[in-house]
């Protein structure tokens, strides 16, 4: 047996097993499998505590990973889930929807040797599961009440993730959403299959628990004036996220049978919600399916489409797989489930058939240029178009921010995207022009990842009880 130090030699980096794909593409269910305990420990251990961690820094929370392996590794089920609070206030959810090969994963030692990273990801979302089936909740004993009282607009990753940081500083949080339940898109964006509704449920009783107050179904300018908010609270957190999709202007895309990404994951997943499913409104069974994006939405269409019967999916992407934004890991999934991808082609347009019904989607190839920048930039190879046949056309371009118009009513700047401007002319991190109202996640980055939200609302949080407790 190697040196515990040296574990990786003897113990191959494994992943939780997966449901095999025949079963899976049936139903909507997680299917990603849990570790027992013995497996969790064994992977903890191949952790060699580099003394440099870049799984730490690359994590853009900063979570102790390596501090947490090691309480894994011995067994400390219930201190690493308290640990994984202190940076991370929804490492479940991280743990299930970040790109791990992008960021810490893909940072870890190990990943540049050919015995593969720890499965940092899959550990997370292990030990967070089973430290609240045992019952662990934040200890909040030493929590004073400050009098405080701030309220949040959103109750999406950025959101939920500042309710939990005000209550540790002893601040009351009421959050206010336009949704039946938490979550934004958490909830009605990503598909079950990556993350089950279950799983924010319960991060919902934990928060509750900590009291946190939801108020659900009101949306912020419709059922309650925002200027009440900035009046009868100390301060607000906004939330919004970003929810107007990027539109190509492609010709066609008016036709019967094209549909925009957003609308199509929230239509499909609130069915799934109901008690009792209807059929879905999407008609895909026995259909050609064309999927226009490369990030992790265009993944998640890719895979709710074979759901629902399609009969063919294909992916197009105008750069190459190695500059796909979305996760590899996704990306893996989806050609496991039969996806087609088809890299280094731009989409010029969508093409009808005489009833206004999609046939076919033109594209072009694409050759890929160094900008200088890091990025290969695509340009088109003349001579190179060609059609390909589709029933059905999803566009996931990305989503823009959507500012509401209470926003700038109020002297909070925006800036030509429509972001909320935050941090400047020394102003605390995440403080909006307006000193008592903040921001944070998608409405101030544009879209990103969930993992950079909750960072934003955890941060955002942190200088609100700097404004209001100094």
């Amino acid at each position: 047996m190697a040196d515990k130090h040296f574990q990786f030699l003897d113990l191959p980096r494994q992943t939780p097993r997966t449901v095999p794909v025949q079963v899976r593409v049936m139903g909507y269910g997680e299917i990603a499998g849990d570790f027992a305990m013995p497996q969790a420990s064994g992977q903890a251990g191949r952790c060699i505590d580099c003394g440099n961690p870049y799984c730490e820094h690359a994590c853009p929370v900063h979570n102790y990973i390596p501090n947490w392996l090691k309480l894994v590794q011995d067994g400390r089920i219930l201190e690493a889930a308290s640990l994984m609070h202190e940076t991370n206030p929804l490492p479940e959810i991280c743990g299930r929807v970040c790109p791990q090969d992008r960021l810490c994963e893909g940072a870890c030692t190990l990943e540049q040797t050919a015995f593969g990273s720890v499965t940092i990801g899959s550990i997370e979302r292990w030990v967070t599961d089973e430290a609240l089936r045992q019952g662990w909740r934040p200890d909040l004993s030493r929590v004073r009440e400050t009098g405080k009282r701030v309220a949040i607009v959103g109750a999406g990753p950025a959101g939920l993730a500042c309710a939990d940081r005000l209550r540790r500083a002893g601040i009351a949080a009421d959050v206010y959403d336009r949704q039946s339940e938490i979550g934004g898109l958490l909830t009605f964006g990503i598909p079950p299959f990556k993350l089950d509704k279950g799983v924010v449920r319960t991060r919902r009783d934990v928060l509750e628990g900590m009291g946190v107050r939801f108020l659900l179904g009101r949306e912020v300018g419709r059922d309650v004036e925002f200027g009440q908010l900035v009046d009868d609270y100390d301060a607000v957190f906004v939330g919004t996220g970003a929810y107007t999709y990027v539109d190509a202007q492609l010709p066609g895309r008016q036709l019967h049978g094209v549909h925009d990404a957003l609308p199509f994951l929230i239509g499909n997943t609130e069915r799934l919600l109901r008690d009792d499913p209807p059929e879905s409104a999407f008609d895909f069974h026995g259909k050609r399916v064309v999927v226009l994006g490369g990030g992790d939405t265009g993944m998640d269409c890719n895979r709710t489409s074979i759901r629902l019967g399609a009969k063919s999916v294909t992916c197009i992407y105008r750069r190459d797989e190695a500059n796909m934004p979305g996760s590899a890991r996704e990306v893996g999934y989806s050609r496991d489930e039969g996806v087609e991808f088809l890299f280094q082609r731009q989409p010029l347009a969508i093409l009808g058939d005489d009833d206004g019904k999609v046939r076919a989607v033109r594209v072009v190839e694409t050759e890929l240029v160094d900008a200088g920048d890091g990025r290969m930039r695509p340009h088109n190879v003349e001579g190179s178009e060609h059609e390909i046949e589709a029933d059905v056309v999803i566009q996931a371009f990305g989503f823009l921010p959507s500012p509401a118009d209470w926003l700038s009513s109020h002297g909070v700047a925006l800036d030509a995207a429509g972001r909320i401007v935050t941090g400047e002319n020394g102003s605390l991190p995440h403080q909006s022009s307006h000193a008592r109202i903040f921001a944070g996640g998608d409405n101030v980055r544009g879209a990103d990842l969930v993992v950079r939200a909750v960072y934003d609302g955890r941060e955002a949080a942190g200088s609100m009880a700097q404004l209001l407790l100094s």
